[in-house]
């Protein structure tokens, strides 16, 4: 299955779950999960949520964060990849001075 993210738009959403700031999401949605290309921009963060049925995968393409999960902290940088694992609850923040941009994919399990 080919997904074209060119052909999605985007939606800009403020404080996505219960987060600060701003983030602009295209989305791919179905039973199995979802495919989220994102930018969260500077001073906006993701707040405090939990996976209950599902994995996040975050991996970073550009920028600079921090993720909180089960209040162990993680430094984000481009390259890297952050998980929060069904069952567990994460949160994620923009340190820096450009957009945090990254690929997310939940997987439900």
């Amino acid at each position: 299955m080919l997904i074209n993210f060119n052909d999605k738009d985007s939606k800009t959403m403020p404080g996505m779950n219960n987060g600060t700031g701003t983030m602009t999401a295209k989305m791919h949605m179905s039973e199995k999960g979802k495919i989220i290309p994102c930018s969260i921009h500077p001073g906006g963060s993701i707040g405090v949520h939990r996976h209950e049925t599902s994995d996040d995968i975050n991996y970073i393409i550009s920028g600079n964060g921090i993720a909180i999960t089960d209040g162990i902290s993680e430094v984000l940088t481009a390259g890297v990849c952050h998980v929060c694992p069904k069952g567990s609850e994460h949160s994620i923040t923009n340190t820096g001075d450009d957009d945090l941009v990254l690929l997310t994919v939940v997987v439900e399990r």
